[in-house]
């Protein structure tokens, strides 16, 4: 599927002056020019055009030998990738929109479809302006290039071939599908999956375990034999978490309160199942409240107590079982472990108890601009600021960080971000034990920051390796059971080259590698990324918008992913869409608007990734629809090419 794509419809072209060129086409059956100059040809304009060329030409063909020995590590199927990355790298790194104005102008190619055949699109150009003067076409310019016209495709659908499998019959881009949980212990659910259009399972290394990873694969080996399809297994590795430690836990209570109609009228007591035991009540619509000790009531028995707001509650026994007992209460009640309470039989006292250990409520730290937020390393339990009675703060909020390498490499000034953007500070001081932060941001101007949520540090260099002793544990039984792995949190081109090295060692040069690219720096080190990663002969990118578009900032995100997309186009490197695709109808069973535009991008990809959630095959159904229609009304259209940051590139 086209990567530049938009609607068959007629563009709007801006009139054509009178002073332009005017040139008339004809068709050739001979060895005659293919353009036919006429009258008032600007020559002057025409041959700064191919002085342009010329220059743009030269440099791609410089940058390509300055990568000579990067070029030679590269895979003999990717070689010609590699150089044709090259020269896509050497052309954005000018603005050429003027030229290609110029160009159109003309009624040539504007090189607005350049990608995959960089240095051919060129000669091209080149040869049909020497024509339009009349002038001798080089013979350099007609010599084959590396990559042509005819193969530049080619090379893409090839090396998607062999990292994301075949093509689907109906559709051209493939869906990979995230297992959940239950997945492990449910085959009727990945038989349904791979029916409805699975092209590729993925498991997250950082959920569940070998067992229950086997237990899903051998679940799909045995749906191919049933269905007569095949389909891919990829892992992602965990990679290294960046992440809040827990918080300390907040006050044990459980409350509970009457059903009451829309006046406030009692329609329903409150129903509650004590107990010394763990036994379940799966038959009573109740809540359970633990006792210390078994008791002895019978019904029409009172539980009397007071509860943690100093209000006396009454409990009516209304049903007594071997192991506990069902009481009804019209009055909402809080009660906290180790509460006392009293038994009375006709107002008389006739046996006493204690409220059982009850479940801690989860805590969080209500941030907002202005507050100051503590980070400490080690694993130390977060806790809310401490106030006086007027609200002064006496003690701001802390809360632990998972990594210690991130009191090292942070520095004043820098920004911090928590819970997938929703909070946004500054880092005011740093030392080894403690980082200061500053909150200057936060969802609706107040947020609450729950423990194990994600922290970025889009302006950091963490001298992380990607690869984690777990990665490295879990890559032994990913090399004999899996097809792809995906490299998490990759920034450098050395961890590309020690996942490599893992797996050369692992005896697993077939299994595919899958670049996630969810860091600022992963998406500015992309080219070098990618040609690190053309050493070995099964490659793809997946675009993980998730943490990426936290780094690089929500306005800038569809620029990146666009970048991503003609960058990995031009490295023939096929392409995985993820992270939020129709969430909202995968979890609440109705997409939104802009998901389905969202999805719709998904089919310039040669993958759309979709995450876990109830309505999943609904999801599948609903994207498999989208990938087909546009796959039939996409077109590509041309791009214009200014100056990318990102092609900034130097051999080593």
């Amino acid at each position: 599927m086209p990567r530049n794509g938009c609607a068959t419809r007629s563009s709007n072209v801006s009139p054509m002056p009178m002073s332009m060129v005017r040139i008339k086409m004809r068709l050739s059956t001979g060895p005659g020019p293919m353009l036919e100059s006429v009258n008032n040809i600007d020559a002057p304009r025409i041959e700064s055009a191919i002085r342009a060329l010329e220059q743009l030409k030269a440099r791609a063909l410089a940058l390509e030998q300055d990568f000579e020995i990067a070029l030679q590590r590269t895979a003999p199927s990717h070689r010609n990738s590699a150089r044709n990355l090259l020269h896509y790298l050497a052309l954005r790194r000018h603005d050429i929109r003027e030229l290609q104005l110029e160009l159109s102008h003309l009624g040539l190619s504007s090189l607005g479809l350049t990608e995959l055949h960089v240095m051919a699109s060129l000669n091209a150009v080149l040869i049909a302006l020497h024509r339009l003067v009349e002038r001798a076409v080089p013979p350099q310019l007609q010599a084959p290039t590396p990559v042509t016209f005819a193969n530049g495709q080619a090379l893409l659908v090839e090396h998607t071939l062999t990292a994301l499998g075949p093509k689907p019959e109906q559709r051209a881009t493939r869906i990979m599908v995230t297992m959940p949980t239950t997945a492990a212990e449910d085959p009727a659910l990945i038989r349904r999956f791979l029916a409805a259009g699975m092209d590729i399972m993925r498991i997250n290394c950082a959920h569940d375990g070998p067992d229950a990873w086997l237990q899903m694969i051998q679940h799909l080996r045995q749906a191919e034999a049933e269905l007569g399809l095949s389909c891919k297994v990829s892992f992602d590795l965990a990679g290294p978490k960046l992440r809040t430690e827990a918080l300390a836990p907040d006050v044990e209570v459980i409350k509970w309160q009457p059903h009451r109609d829309r006046l406030g009228h009692i329609v329903q007591p409150a129903r509650l199942w004590l107990t010394s035991t763990s036994s379940q009540t799966a038959d009573l619509d109740c809540t359970t409240i633990p006792i210390q000790s078994p008791i002895s009531v019978q019904m029409g028995d009172m539980i009397q107590l007071t509860d943690a707001r100093h209000r006396r509650r009454r409990l009516s026994v209304v049903e007594v079982r071997d192991n506990g007992c069902l009481c009804e209460c019209d009055r909402t009640g809080y009660i906290t472990s180790g509460l006392p309470f009293e038994i009375q039989r006709h107002q008389a006292v006739v046996g006493t108890g204690k409220i059982g250990q009850l479940p801690a409520l989860e805590n969080n730290l209500t941030l907002q601009p202005g507050d100051v937020l503590r980070i400490l390393r080690g694993d130390i339990l977060g806790q809310p600021a401490i106030l006086d009675a007027t609200g002064q703060v006496l003690q701001p909020a802390h809360v632990g960080c998972t990594l210690p390498q991130v009191f090292q490499d942070v520095k004043p000034g820098e920004r911090i971000f928590f819970d997938d953007g929703k909070i946004e500070g500054l880092i005011q001081k740093v030392s080894e034990t403690e980082l200061r932060v500053e909150i200057v941001s936060a969802v609706k101007g107040i947020a609450k920051l729950k423990g194990e949520k994600g922290i970025n540090l889009p302006d950091t260099q963490l001298n992380l390796p990607a690869l984690t002793p777990k990665d490295i544990s879990d890559l032994s039984f990913v090399a004999q059971q899996g097809d792809l792995v995906a490299l998490s949190f990759v920034q450098s081109p050395e961890d590309v080259e020690h996942l490599v090295q893992k797996l050369d060692q692992l005896g697993a040069t077939d299994l595919g590698i899958i670049l996630k690219i969810e860091t600022r720096l992963g998406f500015e080190n992309l080219p070098k990324l990618l040609l690190a990663a053309m050493q070995h002969r099964s490659v793809a990118v997946m675009i993980a918008r998730g943490d990426l578009g936290v780094e690089v900032g929500f306005e800038r995100m569809s620029e990146v992913q666009e970048q991503i997309l003609l960058l990995c186009q031009a490295a023939h490197v096929p392409v995985i869409w993820a992270t939020q695709v129709l969430e909202s109808l995968a979890k609440g069973g109705l997409p939104s608007r802009a998901e389905v535009t969202d999805a719709a991008m998904g089919s310039r990809a040669e993958c759309v990734m979709l995450n876990k959630g109830p309505y999943i095959e609904r999801a599948m159904e609903f994207l498999n629809n989208i990938l087909q229609r546009m796959q039939e009304n996409v077109a590509k259209n041309m791009a214009t090419l200014r100056k990318l940051r990102v092609s900034e590139i130097e051999a080593e």
